[in-house]
């Protein structure tokens, strides 16, 4: 049997100290005769005697030594992140002997056999890293975040021990167990947290009552968008009746700006819009509480929005974030949200995108679209910044929402072979360009899109108008072509309807949603996506109409939270017009890969994955149309297509009496959404 040089080596050690031993021994002719110069450069596998010599023993284990194989030209790298508010995790770049005895020798060691990785108590993190530093440069850890460590360790107030008695009555007798929650939770967070319930859960409420706990910080500020000011306004009046109202100031206009600088001006409402034209003054009033509503709208840092704001906050004592979807799609967009909860949140946005976000640097700077380390996002958010309830949790006598796509009939597409054959073009482009081109050319594919698909959307509204059980529905669009003949399909039909588009104003919304809820004429509303998606109740409707998507999947779901929320009767239908050959195949797997991602941070629990899939009859298009002639807009009321003088309009109304219609409604003065100037792919 053949040996290697190794074991040859090793025999020949082991008989030099054996002949070592009979020589050292008393009763040999030799005496004590060193021979320490032939074994100095012998292994150090030894053992000790009596006399303190290093023996050699064939069967003993070798001593480890922490540096031993780890080539000097390579490096082992890895991560550590959080797996649970007690626990990290480390991955190593491959596996290293000395590494796996450190975590072997930390008494919270835990070996998980699926993912073959190693898990620690977070009480042992700074005696693994002392451990592993020696290690270096050959083996190196990154560490977790100081901001991190910092947030895990810190002691939070128990919100069950917080006394809501501070509470105005009014508003606290109305509060639902689950709004109470969420208000003990923003008390116990010093008033600077997001409440991120699902829309319709009463996120106003929970934040006026934690206002009104801190009443002795105010002035309070309420930024919101411009359509939700009168509604604010009117919910302070409400729930805080020891507000006055002449010390209520909702700012429109110039003319409202010296009643910010009144002392006995208490509650100041403002849309983000405004919020930059007076930064200033804002400033200036010194607010100790600010309640952010639809806090998404902040999402960028390089927005002046963001940047007026941050100094607006950054005096206040709270600050209070609301947003159904606080993250439209990626994680890169809740950076400047929680900065504006915590001044010290990270070090930088760079730091949090590396972080959270894959950042990583591009000839064109830092890529932030991507995800990562997203269960440590999660507990990071949970622990520190925000509440989050869905509709499934907290009420249970709703009833349910179910999703279905439609699939539109490709004969009713209007397009030629020359105009599919550029509709194939621009999704080849989309799917081919540079991440710099892609931008314009989803925008012309979606545009292009839109006008195709507008006969077959037509034709499925006038289907739905006839349709057994479909009381009253929404339809929402986002071009001002689709809302246009979505409009003319309902006069076709002789549908009442009311329709809300950007170009509608704040005072008129009001007005047009209660003739939606309380007129029993009323069948129908025609929303813009971008512009009535969010704000508004319509609980009377019993089914939701997508003629359009959109690439922000969030926009969706706050638009579905229109008619599913509390105060819905009945069950709730969503349904999603979706059409072959355009950019409903682009923008369909888009969205659900989103919403992947915000599901693992635990920003939303949707999916259109398992979405019911129903193809468009072929019902003879003629059995819905009743023509009309041309009418005066200034017949009708504005916003829909019932004459001014066909019914006194009243709550108490139950007019079944057909109006009489006409094509041309509220839209000449229509403003295009801008949300395509900021497409993010």
């Amino acid at each position: 049997m053949s040996c290697s040089k190794e074991e040859i080596e090793r025999k020949r050690l082991a008989a030099i100290q054996k002949r070592q031993l009979k020589l050292s021994s008393p009763s040999s002719p030799l005496g004590n005769i060193s021979i320490s110069n032939t074994t100095q450069n012998s292994p150090s596998f030894t053992s000790q005697n009596i006399t303190g010599r290093k023996l050699y023993h064939p069967y003993k284990k070798p001593e480890i030594n922490e540096t031993e194989n780890i080539p000097v030209t390579k490096v082992i790298s890895g991560t550590i992140y959080l797996i649970s508010e007690g626990r990290f995790e480390v991955n190593p770049s491959e596996f290293c002997v000395p590494l796996i005895n450190i975590f072997k020798s930390l008494p919270s060691k835990c070996y998980d056999a699926n993912t073959k990785l190693w898990n620690f108590s977070i009480d042992d993190y700074d005696q693994l890293m002392s451990k592993v530093a020696p290690l270096a440069p050959h083996v190196v850890l990154g560490a977790l975040p100081a901001y991190v460590l910092k947030v895990i360790r810190e002691n939070v107030t128990d919100p069950n021990s917080i006394d809501l008695t501070p509470v105005e009555a009014t508003l606290r007798n109305r509060l639902m167990p689950f709004q109470e929650d969420g208000v003990r939770f923003g008390i116990a967070h010093k008033g600077r947290c997001m409440i991120a319930d699902d829309m319709g859960l009463g996120k106003t409420f929970q934040a006026l009552a934690i206002a009104s706990y801190y009443r002795h910080n105010w002035p309070l500020l309420i930024v919101t968008t411009s359509s939700m000011r009168d509604t604010w306004q009117n919910k302070v009046c409400e729930l805080l009746p020891s507000v006055p109202l002449m010390n209520i100031v909702t700012l429109g206009s110039g003319k409202d700006t010296q009643l910010i600088a009144d002392k006995q001006t208490e509650v100041v409402i403002v849309s983000y819009k405004i919020s930059t034209m007076h930064t200033d003054l804002l400033k200036s009033k010194n607010f100790g509480v600010v309640i952010l509503d639809e806090s998404h709208h902040l999402k960028s840092n390089k927005s002046q929005c963001t940047s007026a704001l941050g100094r607006v906050c950054r005096g206040a004592a709270r600050v209070l974030l609301l947003s159904g979807t606080p993250a439209l799609s990626r994680p890169a967009e809740l950076y400047t949200q929680l900065l504006l909860i915590d001044n010290n949140f990270f070090s930088s946005y760079t730091e949090y995108g590396k972080r959270y976000c894959a950042g990583k640097q591009t000839n064109f700077g830092w890529d932030m679209t991507g995800q990562s380390n997203l269960a440590e996002l999660q507990i990071l958010l949970q622990k520190k910044f925000l509440i989050r309830r869905t509709k499934e949790q907290v009420l249970t006598n709703l009833e349910s929402k179910t999703r279905e796509t439609v699939l539109l009939d490709d004969a009713l597409l209007q397009f030629s072979k020359e105009e599919q054959q550029e509709l194939s073009q621009m999704a080849a482009s989309c799917r081919d360009s540079r991440p710099a081109d892609r931008h314009s050319a989803l925008i012309t594919y979606f545009t292009e899109s839109a006008r195709v698909k507008i006969p077959a959307i037509c034709k499925y509204i006038k289907q739905v108008v006839c349709e057994e059980g479909v009381d009253k529905f929404l339809v929402f669009a986002h071009h001002r072509s689709v809302v246009r003949a979505v409009c003319a399909a309902l006069d076709d039909t002789n549908t009442r309807y009311i329709c809300i588009d950007g170009a509608t104003p704040a005072a008129a919304r009001t007005e047009l949603v209660e003739r939606f809820q309380l007129g029993a004429a009323c069948r129908a509303g025609v929303l813009s996506l971008t512009a009535a998606g969010a704000g508004l109740t319509l609980t009377a409707a019993s089914l939701v109409l997508f003629a359009e998507l959109h690439w922000n999947p969030g926009m969706l779901t706050q638009a579905e939270a229109r008619a599913h929320r509390i105060g819905s009767r009945g069950g709730v239908r969503v349904r999603y017009l979706l059409a072959r050959r355009t950019a409903d195949d682009l923008i369909w797997p888009m969205l659900q890969h989103k919403l992947d991602v915000l599901n693992n941070v635990g920003l939303s629990g949707d999916t259109f994955k398992d979405n019911t899939m129903t193809h468009q009859g072929n019902n003879n298009i003629k059995q819905y149309l009743t023509p009309n002639p041309a009418k005066n807009k200034n017949d009708y009321i504005p916003g829909t297509n019932i004459r001014k003088n066909a019914i006194k309009y009243n709550i108490q109304q139950n007019d079944n009496t057909e109006p009489e219609c006409t094509k041309e409604t509220f839209l000449e003065n229509d403003q295009d959404d801008e949300l395509l100037a900021n497409l993010e792919l």
